[in-house]
C-alpha cells in the first residue's frame, strides 16, 4: 500500500513533465515554422516583388495599415496594390528579430527591421528604414498567413 501511494504522485509528476516537455517542441516547432514563413515571404518580395508576396501570403480576412488607413480584406489589399502601382525598382527587405506564438500555436507574432528603397522622379534613391510587425494566423491546411501588417 505504501508503494502505491508513492506511485501515484510520481507517475503524475512523469506525465505532467512529459506534457510540458511536448509543450516546448510545439512552441520551437511553431515558431520555427513562423520564422520560416516570415523569412520566404521577405524573399518572394525581393524575386518577384512586394504586390505578389503580399497577395501569396494574406489571409482572406487580413488587414494591412498604409498611409494611415486600414485596408481590409485580401480583395481590398489586391485593389490597393493594384491603384498604388510600385515603382520598378522599388525594393523591400525585412528579417524578424523576434518571434512569439500562443500555447494553442494558432497566432503568432514577428517584428524586427525592414528597409524599403525607391528612385524618385529626379534619379534619386530613396531610403526608409523602420521597424515592422506581423500577426500570423495559422490556416485550416496548416499553413501560416498573415492577418495584420
Amino acid at each position: 500500500m505504501k508503494n502505491s501511494i508513492l506511485l501515484v504522485p510520481l507517475l503524475a509528476m512523469l506525465i505532467f513533465n512529459a506534457c510540458a516537455d511536448n509543450d516546448a517542441l510545439n512552441m520551437d516547432n511553431w515558431k520555427k515554422e513562423i520564422i520560416k514563413t516570415e523569412n520566404d515571404f521577405a524573399e518572394l518580395a525581393q524575386k518577384e516583388g512586394i504586390y505578389k508576396a503580399f497577395l501569396t501570403y494574406a489571409a482572406d480576412d487580413a488587414v494591412i495599415m498604409r498611409n494611415n488607413e486600414l485596408i481590409s480584406g485580401k480583395d481590398a489589399i489586391d485593389a490597393y496594390f493594384k491603384e498604388h502601382v510600385p515603382a520598378k525598382d522599388e525594393k523591400l527587405s525585412w528579417k524578424p528579430d523576434h518571434v512569439s506564438v500562443s500555447k494553442s500555436g494558432d497566432l503568432g507574432y514577428t517584428f524586427g527591421s525592414y528597409t524599403f528603397s525607391y528612385t524618385d522622379e529626379e534619379g534619386e534613391t530613396i531610403e526608409r528604414k523602420g521597424i515592422f510587425h506581423t500577426v500570423w494566423k495559422k490556416q485550416a491546411a496548416g499553413t501560416w498567413k498573415f492577418v495584420w501588417d
